[in-house]
């Protein structure tokens, strides 16, 4: 994308926050933050016709009752609750819909507790009218990438068994999935992953570099970089990186789902990191840096991981401040060429 469309973009963006910041429609009403500044060297200008981007949260579905005594410093004010309740994804449909979410991203790898929860989701889902694209986690809990058959045969079934239901995303008629990892693969694995299963739905990559994109984008239809330990405050060059990715992607007309969070927090499982909220100023800037970098969805991160810390889903500490993401503030986009990759109704949501 040109940095004139950049500039068109963000030029709507920054007015529009401007007002929603007063009425407390991003980050909650209390949070008393301003709003997110413009990259260096983009200055705001007239607006262009715009198009909406859809909103996807990432979405955990790994959680028993006896989770939450791990490395958690808050809780839902739904309770200490197992990813098995309806009720409960029920409610958190509810509140994502308000919210302005479209979707969820849902974490998954085939085992008899994941694929009971995903289908049990898939029918809660479909009642509310909600849709689902599914991130499958390649690394296990050491971060040791699974074997590529393993991986394989994963998707295979996905293919199967999952992917023709009409609640999962469709971007230019092929349900959305996200690979995680896929940088611990060598070229060769992520082509026999994906070769078997292209024709049917969409394999996005989630690496972290032009060049690791680049690496495997012969055998992937785009990138969704999950970047949810970036701290705005700190690293200026962040919304560059965020900007030349984008164009990597768009210059092989494949679709980049641009990431952004409230804040992060590992350090109860092993990491150093911690990037402080802000009182919403975090997630104001985030967001701004990715609907700046043409995105084709927008990765929300996320809905309820809460031992990274970087959650939305109403909690006991933070209330309803974060969910309010997505109501009511724009989620538009300037074509960043001449050319589409979503056909007419191609991406449902």
């Amino acid at each position: 994308m040109t940095r004139v469309l950049v500039r068109r973009a963000l030029g709507v963006l920054l007015a529009a926050m401007t007002v929603l910041s007063v009425t407390g429609a991003i980050g909650g009403s209390n949070s008393g933050a301003s709003t997110p500044t413009a990259p260096a060297g983009v200055s705001p200008v007239s607006p262009s016709p715009l198009r909406p981007v859809p909103l996807l949260a990432y979405f955990y579905q790994w959680f028993d009752p006896s989770s939450w005594g791990r490395a958690k410093v808050d809780y839902p004010q739904l309770g200490r609750y197992s990813s098995d309740n309806t009720s409960v994804m029920r409610q958190q449909i509810e509140w994502a819909k308000q919210a302005g979410i479209d979707g969820f991203i849902v974490s998954w790898k085939s085992s008899d507790v994941n694929n009971r929860r995903l289908r049990a989701l898939m029918d809660v889902a479909a009642a509310e009218k909600f849709k689902l694209a599914m991130i499958y986690q390649g690394l296990d809990f050491s971060r040791k990438p699974l074997a590529a058959t393993r991986v394989a045969a994963d998707f295979k079934l996905f293919e199967q068994q999952f992917a023709p239901n009409p609640v999962f995303v469709r971007m230019g008629g092929k349900p959305l999935t996200i690979w995680s990892g896929t940088w611990a693969y060598s070229a060769a694995d992520v082509h026999a992953v994906t070769a078997p299963v292209r024709n049917s739905m969409l394999v996005l990559s989630t690496e972290k570099s032009v060049q690791g994109y680049q690496r495997i984008a012969a055998d992937t239809d785009g990138d969704a970089y999950y970047w949810s330990s970036v701290d705005p405050s700190s690293n200026s060059n962040y919304a560059t990186k965020l900007d030349q990715m984008a164009q990597a992607v768009h210059a092989d007309h494949k679709y980049w789902l641009a990431p952004f969070a409230p804040g992060f927090d590992a350090r109860l499982v092993g990491g150093e990191q911690s990037v402080d909220r802000r009182n919403g100023d975090t997630l104001r800037t985030e967001y701004a840096a990715a609907l700046a970098s043409s995105p084709d969805a927008l990765g929300l991160i996320s809905w309820n991981e809460f031992s990274e810390n970087t959650y939305v889903e109403p909690s006991e500490k933070y209330g309803t401040e974060f969910l309010q993401v997505g109501k009511s503030h724009p989620r538009c986009r300037s074509d960043y060429s001449g050319e589409r990759r979503l056909e007419p109704g191609g991406t449902q949501v």
